[in-house]
């Protein structure tokens, strides 16, 4: 038997769509996997009525399928389904790395990002690696065809989780097909400034390139209080806000002495909006671990 933790993620931070991701340092979801004949799933924690036990179903069975790595599986959810925080991609990850041990597949970090990958497809239709991709490496990841780079990074992060929900399929369906000259040069500036601020763990580069004229615009037209909670959280203190993932949560980065402030400024927005939340208060995190 072989347990593993992996954390909670945001992807995109805002001009990096399908392309960047960092680790969080909480939540998480935690897989414990068991030799077995036939693969079983089983889940609890947050939000587990709403996720299938189905292996064809469900995120992990499609990393069984990759490892050919037959198993009992709990997975414990500490990730919200429909967060915008990675739950799919955390549970996949998790799955991998327990599921490399318990087997002794013997890959790498790095080469099970493709396989974790997997999962994703059965949730959006497409194997992204935006969110396994720091889920399994941690830190600040660019994904591309050619491979994963990673970026070791100190920076503060606030990500506020309202009670609503946003599908991966819905959120993918508002970005637009195609943008002017001037929104690609725009995009392009902001995603090399944000990649410099996490190089020099700076908060104000990195809130200066979370600027996107494109993608996060339409998808917050999704999440009731956006606009309320990206102004608040700017008056205290912000120096960059936008969605994560496919939202709704909301990702803030920050000096350190104001993350409780900024926190503070996010909840009570959507509360105003007539929206309950919680935020998270922390950094860039580590990758999965075996337990």
């Amino acid at each position: 038997m072989v347990t593993a933790r992996a954390p909670a993620t945001s992807a995109n931070l805002g001009s990096g769509f399908d392309t960047f991701g960092v680790a969080l340092d909480r939540p998480a979801d935690t897989v414990t996997a068991e030799r077995a004949d036939e693969t079983t799933i089983e889940v609890t924690g947050a939000g587990a009525q709403f996720i299938p036990e189905e292996p064809e179903k469900n995120t992990v069975g499609a990393v069984v399928d990759a490892l050919d790595a037959p198993a009992h599986l709990h997975i414990d959810k500490g990730i919200r389904p429909s967060s915008g925080l990675g739950s799919s991609a955390a549970s996949a990850a998790a799955a991998a790395v327990a599921l490399n041990e318990l087997y002794d597949r013997g890959y790498s970090r790095e080469e099970l990002v493709p396989v974790a990958a997997e999962g994703e497809a059965v949730v959006s239709g497409d194997a992204h690696a935006d969110n396994v991709a720091p889920s399994l490496l941690g830190g600040f990841t660019v994904v591309r065809d050619e491979g994963v780079t990673r970026i070791r990074a100190d920076v503060p992060l606030v990500v506020c989780l309202p009670e609503i929900a946003v599908s991966t399929r819905d959120a993918r369906g508002a970005v637009p097909d195609s943008l002017s000259m001037d929104d690609h040069v725009e995009t392009v500036g902001n995603a090399a400034t944000l990649t410099a601020g996490m190089c020099r763990s700076d908060p104000e580069l990195v809130g200066a390139g979370m600027d996107d004229p494109v993608v996060t615009p339409a998808r917050a037209e999704l999440i009731t209080g956006y606009a309320a909670v990206h102004d608040a959280a700017t008056d205290a203190g912000a120096t960059g806000v936008t969605v994560s993932g496919a939202g709704p949560a909301v990702l803030a980065t920050c000096p350190p002495d104001r993350r409780r402030a900024v926190a503070g400024a996010m909840v009570e927005a959507f509360e105003t909006s007539g929206v309950g939340a919680r935020a998270y208060q922390g950094g860039v995190g580590d990758g999965a671990t075996l337990l």
